[in-house]
């Protein structure tokens, strides 16, 4: 049980999920500046300005290299590992998401006249716009920056 209790005292752990948790947080503001409305289905969504996957990911990497070290092989892992994340979040969900859209629109036009037919519409909001990637990173580092371990 002393091992389960050291994962709340990791302090890599807590600053990604402050990072991811502040991200996801922030869809609350954007949207409601972009809507004048409040979404609270943005904080379990996908999607949206900043990107809280990013986030997460450049946080984790951030907090590796502040804690045990720039040139360890963790860093170059969680650094590599943020990379594939957030190459996935703004290329591959991307373009699931636009693939998404066309397939929506496309049964909504075969299928109008034909009320039976009731599937459901698949999610086109998947991935992220480059800058909301971007900022989501940014976000990232500012946030490991600082809560970063006194030295």
């Amino acid at each position: 049980m002393q091992d389960f209790n050291q994962i709340f005292q990791n302090h890599v752990l807590w600053v990604a999920l402050v990072a991811c948790i502040t991200a996801q947080a922030l869809k609350l503001i954007v949207e409601f500046a972009q809507h004048r409305s409040i979404n609270p289905r943005v904080l379990v969504e996908t999607g949206g300005m900043p990107s809280a996957h990013s986030a997460l990911v450049t946080a984790l990497a951030c907090g590796v290299g502040q804690t045990i070290g720039w040139n360890t092989p963790a860093f170059a892992v969680t650094s590599v590992f943020a990379v594939i994340v957030m190459y996935d979040a703004a290329g591959v969900r991307q373009a699931a998401g636009k693939q998404a859209k066309v397939l929506n629109q496309i049964l909504d036009e075969l299928f109008q006249e034909h009320a039976e037919f009731n599937q459901d519409r698949l999610k086109e909001l998947l991935g992220h716009t480059p800058v909301q990637v971007i900022v989501g990173s940014a976000l990232g580092v500012v946030i490991a920056w600082l809560a970063a371990p006194a030295a």
